[in-house]
């Protein structure tokens, strides 16, 4: 028998299927390898390094009622906020065979305008769909596009509301029963730099979009629609009681933390981001009040990044190996007063906020949750992504280019484990642009790309160092850093110090001055100019004897 994902009480399921654990996780993995293999055809089709190479796309697969069944093993801060972009479609669109409605509005489900999210309806085939005809499940995908118009090349510049940021776009059909809409088409790339790269990578989404649908087809053509149904309501219901056990075995009390961003990019003050948790039972609340007013610059987080960075962060603190999907977000209520930075509401400026802000509730939310489950969680990771773009004409082509990257640093060091230098943490989960990629597709050079020794805290448990890389201009670009932790420092546990903070420094040309360029900045460099961004260190753990000092 499944059992109610409301009550937890046994219920016969839908029909006459019966769900043991061997036949639910085999779903759960034909579930998960229908958006697996969507990102695969997005991965392989696209035209910009940012999606086929550093792979900053996820895909998902959601119930006819908008509920969230499985995903691929992506991006978090994409996939813990795509249900809300689900439910604006569901809300705003009429949904038909062959249809694809693209999106990226901030206050309806999107992320930060760079993201272009696109859903797709599921129906099953006569005789065993349902009169209604509504979508008996959904496929979506989000990937970064490394330019949506605004005011800098990549569209993550210092703006002061959504409107200098780029082009904005509310559920609309992309396609209609398998036919692109042109006017659509012709809308979205006409303002942006790189049309010919956003076309190609718009039409790789959409043949990701037709993967998912043709595998979920043949699933619910071989094991009959109620079967697929009950599947995921079993999945759903089995992973919501996993979250409740979990819960209900943390200590019971209230757990407060609060840590801070440098600032807002605009000559504001530290951003404070505090949170209060409270435990005890099946249930666990995440109050965000006391963190700071929206910012007139770009760090403002949409609703949806919040949920999703606090159900990454809660999913990684309990643990165990089950299914992430609508059931495994459930019993975690989230407060986040509108108009603060952990809840933008319109129309403020919001690209920042899905990069930098997300780290940021993360370090707050698992540093509340050290103080109730200290032998399990680690010190503060590098907290920044660290953004880096640079956008200008090649002189190799004559075509506008726009480069996009984030790069890693040091994860935190844990209570018996030593924290990993140069890898991504947390809210991001892709890769660096290869060099060979990276020189190919852009008029730039890598000059140096290395691990910063001794950039990581020091502690029983040392803290993982950060990177550092410089780039060399071949051509005049617009360039765009979008960092962190340049002042504000990743925080040590149970002793262990402080990572090392970042650091962003331009050359102009050869023999002048290296200076200290402030954490989120935009600059026009001449060809010739050498960038460099330096990845802050994590946090260490215990403290220091005397074999980890150095």
């Amino acid at each position: 028998m499944t059992r109610s994902a409301t009550t937890g009480r046994p219920r016969r399921a839908r029909g006459r299927e019966l769900f043991d654990g061997a036949r639910l996780a085999l779903f759960q993995g034909l579930f998960s390898a229908c958006a697996e293999e969507m990102g695969v055809t997005l991965m392989r089709t696209a035209h910009s390094p940012n999606i086929k190479e550093r792979l900053d796309h996820s895909c998902a697969l959601f119930d006819g009622r908008g509920r969230l069944v499985a995903q691929a093993a992506h991006i978090p801060v994409h996939l813990g906020s795509m249900p809300r972009a689900v439910e604006a479609v569901l809300e705003r669109c009429t949904l038909a065979p062959g249809d694809v409605v693209l999106l990226n509005d901030p206050y309806a489900g999107g992320t930060h305008l760079p993201d272009l999210t696109m859903v797709s309806p599921v129906f099953a085939p006569p005789p065993m769909g349902r009169i209604s005809r509504a979508p008996d499940f959904l496929v979506a995908s989000r990937a970064h596009h490394a330019d949506v118009g605004g005011g800098s090349p990549g569209s993550m510049g210092l703006a002061r509301d959504i409107y200098g940021e780029g082009l904005r776009i509310p559920p609309v059909h992309l396609v209609r029963r398998g036919r692109v809409v042109p006017e659509v088409l012709t809308l979205v790339l006409g303002n942006v730099r790189t049309a010919r790269e956003r076309r190609a990578d718009l039409l790789a989404q959409i043949g990701a979009q037709t993967t998912g649908e043709r595998r979920l087809a043949e699933l619910i053509a071989g094991h009959g629609l109620k079967t697929i149904e009950t599947a995921a309501d079993a999945l759903i219901a089995y992973a919501g009681r996993c979250v409740r056990a979990a819960l209900a075995e943390l200590p019971r009390g209230r757990w407060r933390f609060a840590d801070a961003l440098d600032d807002d990019g605009l000559g504001g003050g530290a951003v404070r981001i505090a949170v209060t948790l409270v435990t005890g039972g099946p249930r666990l609340r995440v109050d965000f009040t006391g963190s700071s007013p929206a910012t007139p610059g770009p760090l403002n987080a949409p609703l949806a990044v919040t949920h999703a960075a606090v159900t990454y962060a809660v999913r990684v603190a309990l643990g165990g190996d089950f299914p992430v999907n609508h059931g495994s977000l459930s019993g975690v209520e989230i407060v986040a007063p509108a108009g603060s930075v952990v809840h933008a509401v319109e129309p403020a400026a919001v690209v920042g906020g899905n990069v930098e802000t997300s780290q940021r509730i993360v370090d707050v939310v698992l540093g509340a949750l050290a103080r109730a489950l200290p032998a399990r969680i680690p010190a503060a990771s590098y907290g920044t992504m660290s953004n880096l773009l640079a956008g200008g004409r090649d002189p190799r082509t004559g075509e506008a280019f726009s480069y996009y990257e984030t790069l890693a640093g040091g994860h935190g060091a844990g209570p018996g484990w030593h924290g990993a230098s140069a890898m991504q943490a947390h809210m991001t989960n892709t890769r660096n642009t290869p060099v060979e990629g990276l020189e190919h597709a852009y008029p730039m050079r890598v000059v140096a790309t290395r691990i910063r020794r001794g950039s990581g805290g020091r502690g029983r448990f040392r803290g993982g160092d950060g990177i550092e890389r410089t780039l060399e201009m071949l051509a005049p670009a617009r360039v765009t850093v979008l960092s962190d932790r340049r002042r504000t420092r990743p925080y040590g546990l149970d002793g262990g110090d402080s990572g090392e903070p970042g650091r962003n420094l331009v050359r102009v040309r050869a023999g002048a001055p290296w200076p200290d360029m402030p954490g989120k900045f935009v600059v026009d460099l001449p060809a010739g100019a050498l960038l460099t961004v330096a990845s802050p260190g994590g946090g260490g753990h215990g403290r220091p004897t005397r074999r980890t000092r150095r």
